[in-house]
C-alpha cells in the first residue's frame, strides 16, 4: 500500500500556481497524520532539529509578508509559476528565540481566532440574506395584493442615441455576470468604435448586458455615469414614477425567480449564443406590490445587503492589520519581552 507519513513539525509548501503572488504559501502540521498522502503539487520539509522552532511558529515565519515577498521573486514561469526547492531551501526566515516564536504565535493566534469569528458572523449574516430574499419571493407570489405586470408597461426605454466624432474620446460602460454591477472601460476614440450604434448613458436606469442576462448581468446607471456610453447590447429602461421602484426591480431580477425569466428570455444554446430577446423581455410579467411596499422591500433587503458589506470591510481590515503586525513580529521590528 503506497503511504507517507506525515508527522507534527512537517512545512508543506506549494511550489507553483497560475500566479507569482500565490507561489510559496505553506502549513504547519499540527499533529502527526500516519498513512497519510500529500499532493505532488506540495512540497514537504521535515527539520533536522525539531527544537529550532516552535511548531505554531513555522505556521507564521513561513508566510510572513518578507519571506513571501522573495518566493514571490524567485517565481519563474508565464501561464504557470513555479519555484525549484532550491530557491525556498534558500530563503533566510528570521527566528528569535523559542520564548518568544511562542509568545508571537499566541499573539497571532488570538487574530486568527478574531478573523474566524467575523468569518463565521459573515456566513450568519449571507444566511440570513438569503432566508429574507426567499420570503420575498414566497411574499410576492402570495400575497392578495400583488398583481402581475408586463415590463413594457412599467418602464420607458431610454435610448439617446449621437454620432461619435473620430477625434473625440469616450468612455463605454460594461456589465458584470452575476449582479455584481457597472464597470467602466478605459477611453476610446470616436473612431475606433467605427460604426457601432452607441447611445449616452443617463442615471436612474434599469440595464441589462442581452449577451450574458441569462447570467444575470443586470444593473442600475447611477450619476457615476454620466457622460458615458453604451453599445446596443445595453439597452437601458427608466421606471415609470410612483409605479415601480428601481431598486425593487433590480432585486426582483437578482432574485433566482428573476433569474429564471431573464433565461426564459433568452433562447439558444449556451455563452454568447443566449442572447436576450428584447422584445422578450419586455413581454415578461413580474410581480408589482404597490409602490410603497415595494419601497419597504427595499429597505429591508438594502440593510441586509449593507451589513453584509461592513461585515467584509471588517474582515479585510483584520486581515490587513494582521498582515501588518506580522511584518512587525517576523522581522524582528517589534520584539515581544
Amino acid at each position: 500500500k503506497l503511504s507517507f507519513n506525515i508527522i507534527k513539525g512537517d512545512i508543506l509548501f506549494t511550489p507553483s500556481s497560475e500566479t507569482p503572488e500565490d507561489i510559496g504559501h505553506s502549513a504547519a502540521v499540527l499533529e502527526d497524520l500516519p498513512d497519510t498522502l500529500y499532493s505532488y503539487h506540495l512540497v514537504r520539509y521535515r527539520l533536522f532539529d525539531q527544537s529550532l522552532i516552535d511548531h505554531k511558529f513555522r505556521g507564521y515565519v513561513f508566510n510572513s509578508p518578507d519571506v513571501l515577498r522573495r518566493l514571490t521573486k524567485l517565481a519563474t514561469g508565464s501561464t504557470r509559476y513555479t519555484i525549484s526547492k532550491n530557491s525556498i531551501e534558500n530563503v533566510v526566515a528570521l527566528l528569535p528565540p523559542l520564548r518568544e516564536q511562542k509568545e508571537i504565535s499566541e499573539v497571532l493566534i488570538k487574530w486568527d481566532q478574531a478573523l474566524q469569528l467575523n468569518l463565521k458572523l459573515l456566513e450568519s449574516l449571507s444566511e440570513h440574506r438569503k432566508h429574507i430574499g426567499q420570503l420575498f419571493i414566497y411574499h410576492l407570489g402570495s400575497s392578495s395584493c400583488v398583481k402581475y405586470f408586463p415590463i413594457n408597461s412599467l418602464v420607458n426605454k431610454i435610448k439617446r442615441g449621437f454620432t461619435p466624432e473620430n477625434e473625440a474620446f469616450y468612455q463605454e460602460i460594461g456589465i458584470r455576470s452575476h449582479a455584481k454591477g457597472i464597470f467602466h472601460k478605459e477611453p476610446v476614440t470616436g473612431k475606433s468604435l467605427g460604426n457601432k450604434s452607441v447611445f449616452w448613458i443617463e442615471p436612474d436606469c434599469f440595464v441589462v448586458n442581452i449577451v450574458f442576462a441569462w447570467e444575470q448581468a443586470v444593473a442600475k446607471t447611477t450619476e457615476a455615469e454620466v457622460g458615458m456610453i453604451a453599445s446596443h447590447r445595453f439597452p437601458m429602461y427608466k421606471p415609470k414614477e410612483g409605479v415601480l421602484d428601481l431598486d425593487y426591480l433590480l432585486y426582483f431580477f437578482k432574485s433566482a425567480k428573476g433569474k429564471n425569466l431573464l433565461e426564459l428570455a433568452s433562447p439558444g444554446g449556451a455563452g454568447r449564443n443566449k442572447t436576450l430577446g428584447q422584445s422578450e423581455f419586455l413581454k415578461l410579467k413580474i410581480p408589482v406590490p404597490p409602490i410603497e411596499e415595494q419601497k419597504k422591500i427595499v429597505r429591508l433587503l438594502n440593510a441586509a445587503d449593507k451589513e453584509i458589506e461592513l461585515q467584509k470591510q471588517k474582515i479585510e481590515a483584520i486581515k490587513l492589520q494582521k498582515k501588518g503586525l506580522m511584518q512587525q513580529l517576523l522581522t524582528g521590528k517589534k520584539r515581544l519581552k
